[in-house]
């Protein structure tokens, strides 16, 4: 059985260090990883934990200590990397519509670097020819995850270098002798159809012959994670079958050995997260019964933002009498994080925890309506360890200047 946070920890925690607080849990971060290691052991395979998941620099540096390598979005993820103790090699940067100066500050620092623009490979090529390789990110006009927001390999993605514009990309490789070893898409978030992968293989396949020197392919991430009671995540054991069968199928066929990529994010760190909450008032409007938890957009938006499920559980009085709420935020706004939601009855003063909370949950958050981010805590080993403290009132002014 997965490891989970029991009620009687998650209380003491949102005791100790008050609410709102978000709680990760170690054990269940390495649980995923070698489920992951475990499916592809026979397949030539590297996993990149997309950091943008959930950034904290003490989660960076327990990823390190479990052997994954790290994914960056940015350059300042990248630089973030390289301070938890990844080293270079082991770091992937793959980023979208950014300037060239930052590409070049990636390279400076030696990291992988998969390129997303006609304009930025050539400007890349003319600068560094065949001296340092990189990779392309194509845009492979897949339509998958759950929503629009969360697809980014569709025909109108902002995301990558059009499929159809592959001819253009051999002419820069021509034209400035650019190094491309590895070919990269991503399709989106929240992919449960293993056969949404496969034709990504399928495409990338397709365009291989074109690039004599490519060492990878690199599928991204998007693994489905479950967020509602019986739903079902990706079989990643059958994805891994598929992989290693396609694959094998290629090498036997042409001769040619490509390594996979993968950049698993909310796979990772997702259901190892908690987010406490603490039940400011109840009111009813009508026929509606609400629950004002002391928390709001400003620390998790997926729900507002995506229409993201979180199960909601009453930790403080978890066998009550089931009744149906609206749990909303105090934001000055509309922050609803659920409707019609059947919880045990809930009191003023009542923890409020929200599953799967781990990834773009803290790493989304703002100061908006000047509310304190919330702290962070990892527990590890049974123990819980501060790893963020909540905002301050300094935190707010920071970086403000005085008078004009």
């Amino acid at each position: 059985m997965p490891s989970t946070l029991q009620y009687e920890q998650l209380n003491e925690i949102a005791n100790q260090f008050k609410t709102p607080v978000y709680v990760y849990h170690a054990e269940r971060i390495r649980e995923q990883y070698e489920k992951l290691l475990t499916a592809f052991q026979g397949a030539d395979t590297r996993f990149f934990y997309a950091a943008k998941a959930l950034t904290n620099i003490n989660i960076l540096k327990y990823i390190l200590s479990i052997g994954c390598n790290v994914d960056c979005s940015s350059i300042n993820e990248v630089i973030l990397a390289i301070q938890a103790g990844f080293v270079p090699k082991n770091i992937l940067y793959t980023s979208n519509n950014i300037s060239f100066e930052e590409i070049e500050e990636a390279k400076n620092l030696g990291v992988h670097i998969n390129i997303d623009s006609i304009s930025n490979l050539r400007k890349f090529g003319k600068s560094f020819s065949h001296s340092y390789p990189v990779g392309v990110r194509i845009r492979p006009n897949i339509m998958a995850g759950g929503n629009l927001k969360i697809s980014t390999g569709h025909v109108d993605s902002k995301f990558g270098v059009p499929l159809e514009e592959i001819e253009e990309v051999m002419r820069v490789v021509k034209e400035t002798g650019l190094f491309i070893r590895t070919l990269h898409i991503h399709t989106g978030s929240e992919i449960k159809d293993v056969e949404v992968f496969a034709k990504g293989i399928e495409v990338l396949f397709d365009v291989v012959q074109y690039f004599p020197e490519l060492e990878v392919i690199d599928l991204g991430g998007g693994f489905k994670v479950p967020y509602m009671p019986d739903e079902k995540g990706t079989d990643i054991e059958l994805l891994a079958k598929k992989v290693k069968n396609e694959f094998d199928w290629y090498e036997k066929k042409f001769n040619r050995h490509l390594q996979v990529w993968f950049e698993p994010g909310k796979f990772l760190v997702s259901e190892a997260g908690y987010f406490i909450t603490r039940v400011n008032v109840i009111k009813k409007a009508g026929n509606i019964l609400f629950a004002g938890v002391d928390s709001g957009l400003n620390h998790l938006i997926r729900p507002m933002f995506y229409g993201a499920y979180h199960e909601i559980e009453n930790i403080s009085n978890p066998a009550g009498e089931k009744k149906s709420y609206n749990v909303v935020g105090n934001i000055c706004e509309t922050d609803t994080f659920a409707e019609n939601r059947l919880l045990p009855e809930i009191r003023e003063g009542d923890y409020l925890v929200f599953r799967n909370a781990g990834a773009y949950g803290f790493e989304m958050a703002s100061n908006y309506n000047s509310r304190f981010k919330p702290p962070e805590v990892l527990v590890k080993e049974g123990r819980a360890n501060l790893i963020r403290k909540r905002d301050e009132l300094d935190d707010l002014l920071r970086n403000q200047m005085e008078g004009i």
